[in-house]
């Protein structure tokens, strides 16, 4: 029997195998390409003559375009065809990391980086969708640890590859050598990734893709500017402060009123969501944040070249990948994500913490046992806060929720690093200023922030490394302070098992149209929800309504609970309704396509007896050649009565088998006919309930308000 209409495909392992293939390949591309450059930017700002702000605006640009674009391409793949769109984010990557590359001046290329991030945005997002919409939470514990293992090499190993190619063939093919892996993933990706798209009529939300963008923006605006065109206390900032909320009430507003909302704020209604939120914002700086100033400390604050530079991260990208490949197969065993990243939590603070204490005097194999501790906690959270919301969500969420996910952490990246690089700026400067005086040298040039060190005298040099060696131990501290959000966050959520069907709205919708029943005290009339038994077995619903109990536990208003159970109700009698309508089609389909066969069968037999006839009725035509004995010893007139009546009686037959076969197709036509009547019939009272249900909920909701 075939799966109903909107039922999720089962893929097998290899399918799944050769899909993640592309998409790791993709998203390789888009993870390595925020943090290549990081080695090379010293080079690029002195070829390019940029200052400290440029610097860290070449890296922001880049982290604002996809903190920015990360939710609108998660909802633009809940609405549109997610193949479609993570080759499109693909080829935008490509156009922007050529235009780097051929970039003569830093305007142009901060440009460039922001098209690349538009593409990295859809990379991530797009990607982390076609998971969920492919894999369930269970098994997606396996292939999330491969998916966390990229992005830990890709995020870590960038600055290695970068200082290699740097100081082997010039800093602009940190942005060429994406290109080709780039093209490889878009032609498996059209090979290999089927899903099927749910063609429906979309409302695209531009008014919150703008306010998006605007509330993103302005902090990253303010605080690269505050400290130094005017001071952090001041009307300027004042004024960055009051627009931000005034963007953010404003966006409130819209998503409530939008028909499809850029950012489904409903989805913060689930504590689950709401706790890795938060969490995920100290993983994003410490992820970003690390990948960009570390490899500026060994090269600044140690006179490291760039390869060399990149190398000395090397324990920091083990740790990730070992950490985020063995506990992904350590969650999918176990189904168990909270011991994991509680684990994480700590030794992300631990190694902030540490790494915190590091100065320009610090052995190098004390960093690389921070940068140990601080990869570990990385690795053990990226991905498993994702798969932990993504396993309280319906599958028609995971795009929007996925990207809701990526945008706060790659909203903290871009934000931290751009307050990072503000206050890393000003401490060197001081620093910078401090020394030059003692060594009797005039501290007039040393607030350009010139990153070309290579034309200085040996002192000053000496003054310069030092200020900057001793200046990044401040900004780890500040990404461990926020990193105690992440680990306050984990501890406190509700760790629910991870589910093993992609889909979950069938026995969420049973559990809450038995609550709703129980609340007002009235059964569905016409109604009969999915049955969770039906569906899946019966502790994993019950951990699916304990989850959603907990959730409903911390409303307020009862009221909203009625409200919310009644729509999910709603929602699943809609699924049912188009599920037997679709069922109604195949039937009906199957039985003319029967009706049809029997017809043409029918028409075979009626002309072979009509071939014989007329076969016969020549013989009979033939003129005599030589008189025959016929039976009777009369000769050929008896045997030509004879062969009259076997005509007749052919004849007669042939006439018996067609009647025969007529009958049978008109009961067989009938009786898909009295089906088909049937299932309309049910599909009729299915939309009968669905509208006596909607209006008890805009009652209940009118009685509330």
């Amino acid at each position: 029997m075939p799966p109903p209409a909107g039922a999720a495909k089962v893929y097998s392992h290899r399918e799944i195998l050769e899909v993640m293939t592309g998409l790791l390949a993709a998203l390789f591309t888009a993870m390595l390409s925020t943090t290549i450059v990081s080695t090379a930017l010293p080079t690029i700002m002195s070829d390019l003559h940029g200052t400290q702000r440029q610097y860290t605006w070449v890296i922001t640009a880049s982290l604002l375009a996809l903190t920015i674009t990360t939710p609108i391409w998660g909802k633009l793949s809940d609405l549109f065809s997610k193949k479609l769109l993570v080759q499109l984010a693909i080829v935008v990557f490509v156009a922007g990391s050529v235009g780097a590359g051929l970039s003569q001046t830093v305007p142009p290329m901060m440009a460039f980086r922001a098209l690349q991030g538009v593409g990295m945005g859809g990379l991530i997002a797009v990607t982390q969708a076609i998971m969920g919409s492919m894999i369930s939470p269970r098994e997606r514990g396996r292939y999330s640890g491969y998916m966390g293992a990229v992005m830990a090499v890709s995020t870590v190993s960038g600055p290695l590859l970068g200082g290699i190619l740097t100081d082997s063939v010039g800093w602009r093919w940190c942005f060429f050598v994406c290109v080709p892996l780039a093209v490889i993933s878009l032609v498996v990706l059209q090979r290999t990734l089927k899903l099927v798209t749910i063609k429906r009529h979309v409302t695209i939300d531009y008014a919150g893709a703008v306010l998006v963008a605007v509330v993103a923006a302005l902090p990253m605006l303010w605080v690269t500017f505050a400290g130094s065109d005017y001071a952090w206390v001041s009307w300027p900032s004042g004024a960055y402060l009051l627009g931000f909320l005034a963007a953010v009430a404003l966006l409130v507003v819209v998503e409530l009123r939008a028909a499809e909302p850029m950012v489904p704020l409903r989805v913060l209604n689930n504590r689950t969501t709401l706790l890795m939120i938060l969490a995920s914002l100290g993983v994003g700086m410490a992820m970003f944040g690390s990948s960009t100033f570390l490899t500026q400390f060994f090269q600044l604050g140690g006179g490291n070249s760039p390869t060399r530079a990149g190398l000395m991260t090397i324990p920091l990208i083990i740790s990730q990948l070992l950490v985020s490949t063995l506990g992904g197969q350590l969650v999918s065993r176990t189904g168990r994500w909270k011991p994991l990243m509680v684990v994480g939590a700590v030794a992300l603070v631990a190694g902030l913490a540490l790494m915190g204490t590091i100065s320009h005097t610090t052995p190098y194999w004390q960093v690389a046992l921070y940068m140990v501790v601080m990869g570990v906690g990385i690795g053990a959270l990226v991905q498993n806060i994702v798969l932990a919301v993504q396993n309280t969500v319906d599958v028609s969420q995971i795009g929007a929720t996925s990207a809701a996910i990526a945008f706060f952490r790659s909203l903290a990246g871009a934000v931290g690093v751009a307050v990072l690089g503000a206050i890393l700026a000003n401490q060197v400067t001081d620093r910078v200023t401090t020394g030059l005086r003692a060594l009797g040298v005039g501290g007039a040039g040393a607030g350009d922030g010139s990153l070309d060190l290579n034309d200085l005298p040996a002192p000053v040099q000496a003054v310069v490394r030092a200020a900057y060696g001793d200046s990044f131990g401040e900004l780890f501290l500040i990404a461990a302070a926020a990193a105690v959000l992440t680990l306050v966050t984990v501890l406190i959520v509700k760790e629910v098992p991870l589910r093993t069907t992609v889909e979950m709205r069938p026995e969420a919708a049973g559990d809450v149209s038995a609550a709703l029943a129980e609340d007002t005290g009235r059964e569905d009339r016409g109604l009969e929800g999915p049955k969770t038994e039906q569906i899946v077995p019966d502790q994993q619903a019950a951990e699916v309504a304990a989850e959603q109990g907990s959730d409903q536990e911390a409303w307020d208003d009862p009221a909203a609970r009625k409200v919310v159970a009644a729509l999910d109700v709603l929602t699943a009698a809609q699924d049912r309704a188009r599920s037997h309508q679709a069922a109604s089609t195949r039937t009906q389909a199957e039985l003319v396509g029967l009706v049809d066969a029997l017809e043409q069968r029918i028409d075979e037999v009626a002309g072979e007896f009509r071939g014989q006839i007329d076969e016969i009725r020549a013989r009979l035509a033939e003129p005599e050649v030589q008189p025959s004995l016929g039976l009777d010893g009369e000769g050929g007139d008896s045997l030509r009565s004879y062969e009259y009546r076997l005509l007749l009686d052919s004849q007669q037959t042939a006439d018996k088998v067609t009647r025969l076969a007529r009958t049978e197709a008109e009961r067989v036509l009938a009786d898909a006919e009295q089906q088909v009547a049937e299932l309309q019939a049910r599909i009729a009272t299915l939309k009968q309930a669905e509208a006596e249900l909607a209006g008890k909920v805009a009652d209940q909701v009118r009685v509330d308000a």
